[in-house]
């Protein structure tokens, strides 16, 4: 790419974890190309990467309920939970690749051992988990995850939840020690940290208030800088939306077909938070439940431990929220100024056949503190309301979308929108976002610059060795990743992959 006076090669909006992930990757594949970040806050990794603002679970579908679905036949179908799972091992090779490249030089700045597990109770639901521990264990993916439904071996992996429960009716739980906690806030800062020394432009407090397509084919980006409102204009040949929430502002200003018809619905969250070390050292894990009926599938109630700047605090939640606003510093505005002509109906639809939910939410937002310790005691019966502080956390914002499913569908995860040519893209929506950051950036590339892939080739092998491999054709490969990074982010080995004939896979 050849540079020209106010042209850039690329230019990132939003310094979160995608921009950073984004960046670091094309920086490594072709070092001269000039990249330019905005950002309007003060510093990267302030709104959804944020550590206080969401739960930093490393996604790997290790205790997500909501990932595993129940068949009308009984059985349980864990494909999303694969594919969630080889996404987060594709992070895990990329962020390990950084810290053997010397580009990360301490990965307990950001990530740390976690054990993961679910935790359910009521004779139904301890079916299920046991028939999904039955499905999880018999794959590669998740060796090393135990089951368990006596109360005395729950005590010693969960002491704090078991203290003082009242034995009425079945609990059980599943444990896996290869699980992680993720401080993305560090890592974004720790990436934008490496591309500044790479020469790459970020520019903080500056807002992108237009983006145009100019009669030469690039695009120009109208910016103003929030201090002081002066305007510049910037044009780059490849532009990339990373802004959170606000990226489907963005998406509509640009013009792009491929951007019609989409809407966001937002969904605010809060979580309690625990600092009193006396009962922070009595959990250690991360804890999913089952999601209360009605609720949508990211508001699944957990316990965390959470390791931010070597301390550890305890979080739970989230209790979903309503508000307007896109993102947490965004306006009230910002769902009535998203609905257009072109996504009216679909908007409307949304409106109409999520009425459950919205009353859901309503209902949340009313929510004393008590009536969220009520919650928090189904996992911690003894829990007290002053150990407890109430914490905002980020907004998230789903995709509105006509699908075969019918017109408004609301859309649970992230999708990659780009232009036909490939010279625009965009990231909506919301979890397990941040975990499949390399994934999802991937498949940017992949959109957006298929004359370079395979001359990439080679170097995106290197930084990430099941490259262009479907991890469960090779088990060997799972075993040699999971050793891998687990030693160079400093983590919990997985324990040794059980070598299983086909039949006795099929037999459990």
């Amino acid at each position: 790419m050849s540079n020209r006076q106010n042209t850039t090669d690329v230019i990132l909006i939003g310094a979160g974890i995608m921009s950073a992930t984004l960046g670091s990757l094309l920086k490594e594949l072709v070092p001269d190309w000039e990249i330019t970040v905005y950002e309007r806050l003060a510093k990267a990794g302030e709104e959804s990467s944020n550590e206080w603002n969401n739960a930093g679970t490393g996604h790997a579908s290790l205790c997500e309920l909501n990932y595993t679905v129940q068949k009308p036949d009984g059985s349980v179908d864990i494909s999303k939970a694969v594919k969630v799972n080889e996404e987060f091992q594709v992070s895990r090779q990329f962020w390990s690749y950084l810290v053997n490249s010397k580009l990360i030089r301490n990965p307990r700045d950001f990530i740390a051992s976690v054990p993961h597990m679910s935790f359910v109770h009521g004779e139904k639901d301890v079916t299920f988990l046991k028939k999904r521990f039955e499905a999880m264990s018999n794959n590669p993916l998740f060796q090393g995850m135990e089951f368990s439904d006596d109360p005395a071996k729950l005590a010693q992996w969960i002491p704090l939840m078991m203290q003082d429960r009242s034995a009425n009716g079945p609990i059980a739980a599943t444990r896996i020690e290869s699980g992680t906690d993720v401080n993305f806030g560090a890592l974004t800062r720790i990436m934008f940290d490496h591309l500044k020394s790479k020469n790459v432009g970020i520019k903080f407090k500056y807002n992108v208030d237009d983006i145009t397509r100019t009669s030469d084919g690039l695009w120009e980006l109208k910016v103003r800088n929030i201090d002081n409102g002066t305007v510049e204009r910037q044009r780059a040949k490849f532009v990339f939306i990373g802004g959170g929430g606000g990226s489907l502002h963005l998406l509509q200003k640009s013009g792009i077909p491929e951007g019609k018809g989409i809407g966001g619905f937002p969904v605010s969250g809060l979580f309690m938070v625990c600092q009193n070390p006396d009962i922070v050292a009595k959990h250690h894990a991360k804890v999913y439940g089952q999601a209360p009926v009605g609720a949508p599938p990211m508001s699944v109630p957990h316990l965390d431990t959470r390791v931010i700047d070597n301390k550890e605090s305890l979080l739970f939640g989230p209790f979903a929220g309503f508000s307007p606003k896109f993102l947490k510093t965004g306006s009230m505005f910002d769902l009535i100024t998203s609905v257009k002509p072109h996504n009216l109906v679909t908007m409307m639809a949304a409106g109409v056949k999520n009425m459950s939910l919205t009353t859901y939410l309503i209902k949340q937002v009313m929510q004393s503190k008590e009536q969220r310790m009520e919650a928090l005691r189904e996992f911690i019966p003894n829990a007290k309301s002053e150990d407890w502080d109430l914490l905002v956390a980020g907004q998230r914002v789903q995709i509105i979308k006509d699908t075969a499913a019918g017109k408004g569908t609301l859309q649970f995860g992230t999708e990659v929108i780009s232009a036909a040519d490939g010279s625009i893209a965009a990231l909506l929506g919301a979890s397990p976002g941040a975990s499949t950051a390399v994934s999802v950036m991937l498949e940017v590339i992949q959109k957006c610059f298929p004359q370079h892939v395979e001359a990439w080739e080679p170097k995106l092998k290197e930084m990430i060795p099941s490259y262009g491999v479907k991890l469960l054709s090779k088990p060997e490969l799972i075993r040699e990743i999971h050793s891998s990074t687990a030693q160079a982010l400093g983590l919990n080995s997985e324990p040794p992959l059980v070598e299983r004939t086909a039949e006795e896979v099929k037999m459990g």
